[in-house]
């Protein structure tokens, strides 16, 4: 069964989520898992409208419009920052509209998996067991979570990051592109870690940790 899907935010991130839809899409041409009835977004410019546009995907209007859909549809949030990503869920929240999950096709995912609702695994990502992940979780581009890890909710990985087996990373973090969190360890809750990071301790929540080892 093919269904409506809206994506919210038409920045770079959000235009990638559209490109993991085709590709979804791709594997079963005959039947669509998903139909992109168009893009949300409160502050658009006018480049990515124009980008829009190539893509022959349309634009609907503010979040808003996700009030007026005609009949149901699910949403995904197409926002890379986490912390911005948590204050457009809650503000959508009561629409009651159900958050979809898009795995790529060139993901690669555990059997022993279990994730919330939104979570976003882009071409190259690769979760191996007993992984546990929150809601609208975001893995992007050949990132990597090792064994036994809990990514709450919120959380982003880079393209190219690692995170290694038995790591908690809690509610709202960044993981940089390229960096690398060591095994068993802990980074708090809306902390950041830079690009080409190595995490080899605790990381305190809110904090922004960078270098090798990262401080």
């Amino acid at each position: 069964m093919t269904v409506d899907l809206v994506i919210v935010g038409c920045g770079g991130h959000g235009r990638e989520l559209f490109g993991i839809v085709q590709a979804i899409n791709g594997t079963h041409p005959a039947r669509p898992r998903w139909r992109v009835l168009g893009f949300v977004d409160d502050r658009p410019s006018e480049v990515n409208l124009k980008r829009l546009q190539r893509l022959d995907a349309a634009y609907l209007g503010g979040t808003d419009r996700l009030r007026d859909l005609p009949g149901p549809a699910h949403h995904v949030l197409g926002v890379g920052d986490p912390r911005v990503r948590r204050l457009i869920d809650q503000r959508i929240a009561d629409l009651g509209l159900p958050a979809a999950s898009l795995v790529h096709p060139l993901a690669s995912v555990g059997a022993d998996l279990v994730h919330g609702e939104g979570l976003v695994a882009f071409a190259g990502a690769r979760v191996t067991t007993n992984v546990r992940l929150g809601r609208h979780v975001h893995l992007n581009q050949n990132a990597t979570v090792g064994h036994d890890s809990v990514l709450a909710d919120f959380v982003s990985v880079n393209p190219l990051a690692a995170v290694s087996g038995a790591c908690h990373l809690d509610s709202g973090v960044l993981i940089g592109t390229t960096a690398a969190v060591l095994q068993g360890l802990r980074v708090g809750a809306d902390a950041t870690v830079g690009a080409g990071a190595c995490v080899v301790r605790d990381v305190p929540p809110g904090s922004v940790v960078k270098g090798v080892p990262a401080r």
